[in-house]
């Protein structure tokens, strides 16, 4: 991980901080605005870019993914404005499969969204495959040439008891929805799973935010609990 960027402001101050784990096309340019609407609701926001992402040095792979989420979520806590225990991972698509794998190794985090998420690497590539009829003829066997590995599958089950949200629109073309499927009915409680009728690829909060937006931000402050207040008290 080599290139952050966040909004973050005094920790007795902010409701709690979301790590964003951006998608695969693009890199924290194209996928800022996924999550810049959350620090107008009291939230800082970091986001970072994988090992060859955006100005970020190295080679994507799957463990790199992973270690850089871990790297990003390790700085947040190294922060002194930063509560530690106020952190919620935002993944989204690829960002949600590694944090699938990040969250399920850790017990520091308070909540995870997944948006767009897949169960399996080598079956999303398949999916694709068989959707295109050029590439069910000339492409057919590339799934059976990668690797095994990091399937968020395998860990999801683990994310418990950290809250886990599993959010999927209905007409996702990138994604197949019954993966979202997959991945709730393997993970442990506590767990909700909303299938958006008929939103593309995560469109929920972008084309549909009036209504997504407020229930997202219900669910991450649940997370996190009542807002610490100077003088130790707690702000409801």
């Amino acid at each position: 991980m080599a290139r952050l960027s966040s909004g973050l402001t005094d920790a007795a101050q902010a409701v709690g901080t979301i790590v964003h784990f951006h998608g695969n096309a693009g890199n924290i340019t194209s996928h800022f605005p996924q999550v810049a609407w959350l620090p107008a609701f009291g939230w800082n926001v970091v986001c970072f870019d994988y090992r060859g992402y955006g100005r970020s040095e190295g080679r994507p792979s799957r463990d790199g993914l992973v270690r850089d989420g871990h790297a990003a979520i390790d700085y947040v806590r190294s922060r002194p404005d930063v509560d530690p225990a106020r952190i919620v991972v935002f993944g989204q698509s690829l960002g949600a499969a590694v944090a699938v794998v990040v969250v399920a190794a850790r017990e520091d985090v308070a909540g995870l969204v997944c948006d767009g998420g897949f169960s399996h690497y080598r079956r999303v590539v398949a999916w694709h495959i068989r959707r295109n009829p050029l590439l069910r003829v000339v492409a057919f066997w590339i799934p059976w040439l990668m690797d095994d590995g990091y399937d968020p599958i395998d860990s999801v089950a683990r994310v418990a008891p950290t809250p886990l949200l599993i959010l999927h629109g209905t007409a996702d073309d990138v994604v197949d929805p019954a993966m979202a499927w997959e991945l709730y009915q393997a993970a442990g409680e506590p767990k909700e799973l909303w299938m958006i009728e008929g939103a593309g690829h995560y469109e929920a909060l972008g084309t549909r935010a009036d209504e997504w937006r407020p229930r997202l931000l219900a669910f991450v402050t649940k997370c996190v609990g009542p807002v610490p207040a100077r003088g130790g008290r707690t702000e409801r």
